[in-house]
């Protein structure tokens, strides 16, 4: 069985009414915490990257679009290239030092070192 996420409408293959459409379910609009309250973890990571180092940002809690904003300002800080990928953001190299005293000085107080 394949991986792929199926929604209820999967088994549903040809509608003959015209004005037939899908109902899709709502999303609530996730509410980006203020940053006082954010719970960051800030690791260093080598495993599946071929012995590169990267500093790894996880448990922020808020919408996508926050989240790559931060992302954003974050390799702009360090000087360097990384990504945001399944809520975490990846900032190559270790700058764990800089992303702590970044996220210190912007108001992230309950981030932690791992």
């Amino acid at each position: 069985m394949s991986k792929k996420a199926h929604n209820s409408f999967s088994a549903l293959v040809f509608s003959t009414d015209p004005n037939f459409k899908l109902e899709e379910e709502e999303k609530q609009p996730i509410e980006t915490w203020a940053p006082d309250q954010q719970l960051l973890k800030v690791r260093l990571e080598t495993k599946h990257r071929a012995g590169k180092a990267v500093a790894l940002i996880t448990g922020f809690t808020g919408s996508d679009g926050d989240l790559e904003e931060l992302g954003k300002k974050l390799k702009t800080f360090c000087g360097t290239g990384g990504s945001v990928k399944d809520g975490e953001i990846i900032i190559q190299g270790d700058h764990r030092d800089k992303v702590m005293q970044w996220l210190g000085k912007n108001g992230y107080v309950k981030a932690k070192r791992v």
